[in-house]
């Protein structure tokens, strides 16, 4: 962000200058992405898993079995890829309607709601490496055309998709073009009689390749017009590599394709000429979402496999789930799970609501899923990154609790501790989904879509006074307080990166390390919040949470810390050793949570998953 796209307003205080944006409308902001920034949750209207009506509680559990008996139960020829399994298993999934439940059924599709799609997402997280084949088709595959396809375009291919008699792949990456994918090389150029666009190019790392029979692939027309198309695999000049030796989901085809002076239809060409890119960037929206949704069904997957061999392995004369070091572990893996569920479901029905909205201004069903999915962009990019980021450390540490064992291939927890790192990478890497938040943020800010400059002009006035109560009271008081002070915090931090990216002394665009810690501060305030209105609406609805309540003020107390640290680094990698003296302080304040004693927080939360031998929460 530069300066000069900005008109500043600054005001003198006592120890700091900030700085405001003039001029912008105050709006609505619990309607809008990031909103939860602005104005309190509402308990009221989230999903939390304990409301699950009958219906879903049955196709939740159909999947599970299904991704049981078809994949967890013939795992080695997954990974082997025997006699082309994967593809095998997508058509079991098409028959079972799992491939069109988020499709309209105009076109083949069951149309279920949000909440039971996300629900489906999870269960399919529990896949190992078909996870990946199953979103690769589901979603980057089959989303550009429902989204930006032509009517024809819907109907030649998604009926098949649905079924699974057609597979679907995404062609983005090249070797020169990761999360830079704007820098792509691969060419289209049209004929002389205008009927077909002649792509040369290569791609990497393409999910699906090997068994595949729907392309998306971007190329630039006349080398600088970024656009998508559709590709089918008997088109003459399209060829793959062989299967990738990959350290992790071996399961997954991955392969080279290559195109080579191959004509493709100008019908198939997708969505408008030079804005290939609204294709690849939107509908990575909803493959973030869904990846975190898949991460939280390998977390419950990796406890349960977790908690059953810490009760059946014997040492020292008893089982080592007796250890609190032990217990520890499981409750953690417990903790972080949980808090990524609270997230996953909220943002799901925040989508859910929204789509709604669309359409009832007349939207069809495809473009208001789009519109959804871009309105809960940084959303979608945090429950991403907090999801794989939990994933990596759950794995690890069921290898850790299996000791020896989980270093052996004859054990799950080895297959689950390769397969988990992927997801750290693509969907866009964490680093950049980390950079994408603040960036879409203050982007926001500036264009008038969120209230940013009241928000830091608050947070300056607040942090002169100190916290309050805010005459908050009740069982979730020591939380709500909390959440609203780390908000100060966060916009405090934010008015004075502003001002320092006035005065010269931070480049936003450079800094990056800086923009990754606030991130990181957006993240817990988003999860700690997640947590805490589940609870108030179990509350509300009688049902018990005394253990869970161990969850939350576990999570919120080391969230302190880690925000602590996070403004602490931000501020000392711009301000002058004057200034950093009296901000810190200053964010001191706002970060502290009451103290908890986590290590009975803890053991009461691995006691209830010790005693149930598997994920219970």
């Amino acid at each position: 962000m530069e300066a000069t796209y900005l008109k500043y307003v600054t005001h003198a205080t006592k120890s700091y200058r900030f700085i405001i944006m003039e001029n912008i409308t105050k709006q609505d902001q619990l309607a809008k992405g990031a909103g939860f920034l602005f104005e309190a949750g509402n308990p009221e209207t989230t999903f939390i898993p304990e409301e699950k009506n009958e219906d879903q509680e049955m196709i939740q559990n159909t999947c599970r079995e299904f991704v049981q008996a078809e994949i967890i139960d013939q795992i080695q020829k997954v990974e082997k890829q025997e006699n082309d399994i994967a593809g095998d298993i997508l058509e079991k999934a098409g028959e079972l309607g799992l491939l069109g439940s988020h499709m309209p059924e105009e076109l083949g599709g069951m149309n279920m709601d949000t909440n039971t799609n996300t629900l489906i997402c999870e269960e399919m997280g529990r896949g190992g490496s078909f996870t990946t084949t199953f979103a690769a088709h589901t979603g980057i595959g089959m989303l550009p055309i429902l989204y930006f396809g032509t009517e024809e375009q819907k109907q030649k291919y998604l009926p098949g998709l649905i079924t699974g008699e057609l597979k679907a792949c995404y062609c983005l990456t090249e070797p020169g073009s990761g999360s830079d994918a704007l820098a792509a090389k691969s060419k289209a150029e049209l004929t002389e009689d205008g009927k077909h666009y002649v792509l040369n190019g290569q791609k990497m790392w393409i999910s699906n390749a090997g068994f595949a029979d729907v392309f998306i692939v971007f190329a630039k027309i006349d080398g600088d017009k970024f656009t998508g198309f559709i590709v089918e695999k008997d088109y003459e000049g399209l060829s793959l590599g062989a299967e990738e030796d990959k350290m992790g989901i071996k399961g997954s085809s991955t392969r080279q394709v290559f195109f080579e002076n191959m004509k493709v239809p100008v019908e198939n060409l997708l969505g408008e000429i030079g804005k290939g890119h609204l294709i690849a960037f939107n509908v990575l929206n909803v493959g973030r979402f869904k990846l975190g949704v898949a991460s939280l069904g390998a977390c419950k997957s990796n406890i349960s496999i977790a908690v059953n061999y810490a009760n059946e392995r014997i040492a020292f004369k008893m089982p080592i789930s007796k250890f609190g070091a032990i217990q520890y572990k499981l409750a953690e893996q417990v903790i972080r799970s949980y808090a990524l569920e609270s997230t996953s479901y909220r943002i799901s029905q925040q989508i859910a609501d929204k789509i709604d909205d669309f359409k009832s201004t007349g939207l069809g069903l495809a473009e208001a899923k789009l519109e959804a999915a871009e309105e809960y962009a940084i959303e979608c990019a945090i429950v991403k990154v907090y999801g794989s980021d939990a994933m990596d450390y759950i794995v690890d540490e069921t290898v850790q609790i299996h000791g020896g064992y989980g270093f052996s291939e004859e054990f799950a927890a080895a297959r689950m501790y390769r397969d988990s790192r992927i997801a750290r990478i693509y969907e866009g890497t964490n680093e950049i989904n980390r950079i994408l938040i603040m960036n879409m943020l203050i982007k926001r800010g500036m264009a008038g879509h969120l209230d940013l400059q009241t928000a830091i002009g608050a947070a300056m006035k607040k942090v002169q006074s100190g916290p309050t109560t805010n005459g908050v009271d009740g069982p979730f008081a020591k939380e709500l307080n909390t959440v609203n002070n780390w908000k100060t915090n966060l916009f405090f931090a934010l008015g004075l990166l502003m001002k320092g990216q006035e005065n010269g002394q931070v480049n936003m665009r450079q800094d990056q390390e800086i923009l990754m810690n606030l991130a990181d501060i957006l993240i817990d305030i988003y999860n700690a919040e997640s947590v805490m209105m589940r609870l108030q609406k179990m509350e509300a609805k009688g049902l018990d949470w005394s253990v869970e309540r161990n969850i939350m003020e576990v999570y919120f107390f080391d969230a302190s810390s880690r925000i602590r640290k996070n403004l602490e680094e931000a501020l000392c990698s711009f301000g002058s050793e004057e200034e950093v003296n009296q901000w810190l302080p200053v964010v001191d304040r706002f970060a502290k949570y009451k103290p908890v004693n986590v290590k009975n927080g803890r053991r009461a939360v691995a006691k209830k998953l010790i005693a149930a031998n598997t994920y219970c929460f």
